[in-house]
This record gives C-alpha cells, structure tokens and sequence, in this order.
C-alpha cells in the first residue's frame, strides 16, 4: 500500500509501507494546477485595480489633446481662411460683405467682375472642429477695417472663453 505523505521539511514523499521507504515527488500532481480551476477573486479584483489606476491616470491625458487639437485646428483654418479672404480683398478692392459671406470665396458675386477664384482649396467652406459654421462679418465689430471671422467653440454659442476668433483678446475688452 502506497501513500502519500509529508515530512517534517514539508516535503511530499510516497510512503509505501516499507521501513522509513521515502522517495521525493518532484512535481506531485496537487502541486500543478488543473486548468479547470479558474483564477481566484482576488487575482481578478487585482487586475481590477491595475486597469482601474492606468485608465485614470492615462484618460484624462489623452481628453485634454484631443481639445486642445480641435483649439489648433480652428486656429489653422481661421488663418487659412483669413489667407483666402485677403487675396479676394487684394483682386476685388474689399472684403466679402457679411451677406456674401464666406461663400464668396467660392462663388463670384454677382457685382464683381475682377473676382479670380475660388480662393479656398478644396471649394468647400470649411466647418469648424465641432461641426457647426465659422461665423463671418464685415465690417468687423473687432476689426472695425476688416472683418471677424471666428468660430463659438465646444459649445457652439456666442461668448465665454472658448471662442476662437482671428481677433485679440485685448480688442475684446
């Protein structure tokens, strides 16, 4: 008869009956895990905590670039566009009227015969990174020589510190 058994140094041995007959067991099969078993509810409330923390730590990083890509973007396209309205300005003699609007970069008013464009690449006027239109006025309320063109922001409303204007915050005040 053969059994096993465990020696003083915690060592698993085979006893089979025989004066002090030990022989070790390298791997006894208790030792090795059944792959039925699972893990236990403390290795998954660890991995828990482990996602928890990194998704806290790296998530908000990543929201703050992405506002802050759309802010560059509009700065960009407000900058392209005010491009496109200085060379209608220089070919016609002024600036699109708030009426015409943006939209005259693209289409020629009807009086203008020195019109050369369209004076936006892709003959589209852009949206702005939230999806709502770039406001656009001539004369300007902040560049009274000009126009103001600018765009309302993440919140798409007139006003507040988002907005994006191709005009100074010291003109504002």
């Amino acid at each position: 008869m053969k059994a096993q058994v465990q020696n003083m140094h915690g060592t698993r041995c085979i006893w089979d009956g025989g004066r002090n007959a030990q022989r070790r067991i390298p791997n006894p099969p208790s030792a090795i895990r059944d792959p039925q078993s699972g893990f236990t509810l403390i290795e998954l409330m660890l991995v828990l905590v482990i996602l928890a923390t990194l998704a806290a730590i790296v998530t908000p990083r990543l929201t703050g670039q992405s506002k802050r890509a759309k802010v560059v973007a509009a700065q960009s396209q407000i900058a392209q566009m005010g491009t496109a309205l200085d060379t209608f300005e220089i070919a016609c003699g002024r600036y699109p009227t708030t009426t015409e609007g943006l939209f005259a970069l693209l289409q020629a008013p009807a009086d203008l015969p020195d019109w050369n464009g369209p004076y936006l690449s892709k003959n589209t006027v852009p949206l702005d990174p939230w999806g709502n239109d770039y406001q656009y006025r001539c004369p300007g309320q902040y560049n009274p020589d000009g126009y103001d063109l600018f765009s309302f922001g993440p919140d798409a409303r007139q006003g507040g510190d988002d907005d994006i204007s191709n005009w100074s915050e010291e003109v504002r005040k």
